[in-house]
């Protein structure tokens, strides 16, 4: 009596029916088999000197589990809650360097929750066309500002040289716009470092303009570096 009573509650309790392990083979494999397309879309697109081969599986490993936890929930409100209970423990840590990163992350995603309910040809059509949209996105460069991006100057002088002006000549001749933000001592006193917000016209390589400022500065350090730009 009481094996028999053990053996109806174990059955009771797994109500994992082959339906339901189908629906779960197709949903693992069709949101990696997506997720890897979108990883090969992210890896053709990045402009970034930052590559992350850790990203680019990350970005697999959640789309598989977010189509897990699809067919999980199913339409248990309860488990639902206990998820988002769960998952409101995580914290991610790590900033993303490029803000496209992030769409990414939630392209991987969305390809994982419509293959864990069941919308395999709505994942399929949604990945393949995103992906193409993305392409195009990337051929025509679209969004590129038209004028050129605002650089950091930083150039390094002895103490007892007068800076003041010295470089106008070579900055009108090759920049759109340059100012000077910054002076501080340096070496123990006995350099100052420049510092100056500069855009430099079309055509015009930054190694002409950093070899015509050594000629001046007597061939001490000098930098030129992209701004950091907010988002």
């Amino acid at each position: 009596m009481m094996q028999e009573f053990l053996q109806n509650y174990m059955s009771s309790g797994n109500v994992t029916s082959d339906f339901t392990v189908f629906e779960a083979f197709m949903a693992i494999f069709l949101s990696f088999f997506l997720s890897v397309v979108i990883t090969q879309v992210y890896k053709l697109t990045h402009h970034g000197v930052r590559y992350s081969q850790s990203f680019v599986q990350t970005v697999i490993i959640m789309s598989v589990v977010v189509s897990i936890i699809m067919i999980v929930i199913g339409n248990n409100i309860a488990v639902a809650f206990g998820l988002v209970g769960a998952f409101s423990i995580i914290r991610f840590r790590s900033a993303m360097a490029d803000p496209k990163d992030i769409a990414f992350i939630f392209f991987g995603m969305a390809a994982g929750i419509a293959s864990g309910l069941g919308f395999y040809l709505l994942a399929v059509l949604f990945t393949a066309s995103l992906s193409v949209l993305i392409y195009i996105l990337y051929v025509v460069d679209y969004g590129k500002s038209s004028t050129n991006y605002e650089k950091i100057l930083k150039i390094t002088v002895p103490e007892n040289m007068n800076y003041e002006g010295i470089f106008d000549d070579i900055f009108e001749e090759n920049m759109n716009y340059y100012k000077l933000t910054n002076v501080e001592t340096t070496n123990q006193g006995t350099m100052y470092l420049l510092e100056y917000r500069v855009s430099t016209k079309e055509g015009v390589q930054d190694k002409e303009i950093m070899d015509a400022i050594r000629t001046k500065n007597a061939n001490l350090k000098v930098s030129l570096n992209l701004s950091q730009m907010t988002y």
